[in-house]
């Protein structure tokens, strides 16, 4: 009846066939109910109307026995809830890092992947962070699925049971291109997942740079890329020292993009919009990257070649 895929598959198909079965069985008794007294009592059959005296008894069964159902889906939900707060103390550590669009797990070591990789029948926990909006950590087939707040820690765990490959997607709308931040799941032997792990590469070493973590901190990598492709707005990727056709007041004109086009264009965005981009889309950064973070910030442009 299961597909244990995880530790959690039984548990929560038990409370899901439950409710689901509660819910099919009134549906059809009390549309079957409906039918009938439609049929039997409709005006026809009975032109005047009989007042019907009140029942106690009727009203105590149909009071309790939903109370009893209540309970039973609450018991069986909590039951296959519960051992999802309650992560082994011995169980690998994962974080999860999500961000618009895109998932990234860190592995210990400061290795990190783009897939999720993972060895069969050990329990993994996974530490949730957003470096932006609301995310949702979801793989359906391990029925998994949490909250990825920005400023909240919060975690996930499960253990895989079956080798294979799996999909994991954002449950919760981001954003321009939500249905695009996927991942695949793979799980592995063990020796197959240790030989992975030792040829990962370890973090980007921009991640140190601290021109880096002001434009992360300030969440401008959602909406501009550094590998070159075009998101909400133009890429980071070899903007130092290129030329642009920008908009100017209504007028067309060509820049360069030296340090005093990019302070312009965090501080007042709308001053200068690229051909190609609306205004009004990016807001003001004036107040939030203060003066002397500026040169750390263009330091950082001037690496991305």
């Amino acid at each position: 009846m299961f597909a244990n895929n995880s530790n959690f598959v039984q548990g929560v198909d038990t409370a899901f066939y439950l409710i689901f079965g509660v819910a099919i069985f009134f549906l059809v008794m009390l549309t079957t109910i409906m039918i009938v007294f439609v049929i039997k009592y409709n005006k026809k059959r009975h032109a005047h109307a009989v007042q019907i005296k009140d029942s106690s008894t009727l009203e105590i069964v149909w009071t309790t026995i939903p109370i009893i159902l209540v309970l039973v889906m609450f018991y069986f939900g909590w039951e296959g809830f519960l051992p999802m707060r309650r992560a082994p103390k011995d169980a690998m550590q994962v974080k999860v890092i999500a961000k618009m669009w895109k998932w990234t797990f860190e592995y210990p070591g400061m290795k990190q992947s783009d897939t999720l990789m993972l060895p069969i029948n050990r329990a993994v926990k996974m530490n949730l962070f957003s470096k932006d909006v609301i995310h949702g950590f979801s793989i359906p087939s391990f029925r998994v699925k949490e909250d990825v707040v920005p400023g909240k820690n919060n975690y996930t765990w499960f253990e895989p049971k079956i080798i294979g490959n799996y999909d994991l997607f954002c449950s919760a709308y981001c954003g321009l291109s939500h249905s695009y931040m996927l991942a695949l799941v793979k799980i592995v032997s063990q020796e197959e997942f240790d030989k992975w792990l030792a040829g990962l590469p370890v973090k980007k070493a921009e991640d140190n740079n601290e021109g880096f973590k002001i434009l992360e901190k300030n969440g401008c990598f959602s909406c501009h890329s550094t590998d070159g492709r075009k998101i909400v707005g133009p890429t980071f990727k070899g903007l130092y020292g290129s030329k642009h056709d920008v908009m100017t007041d209504g007028v067309t004109r060509n820049i360069t993009a030296d340090s005093i086009y990019i302070e312009t264009s965090i501080m007042d965005p709308n001053k200068d919009v690229v051909v190609g981009y609306p205004s009004g889309v990016m807001k003001s950064y004036k107040g939030l990257i203060r003066d002397k973070d500026m040169p750390k910030v263009i330091d950082y442009f001037k690496t991305l070649k």
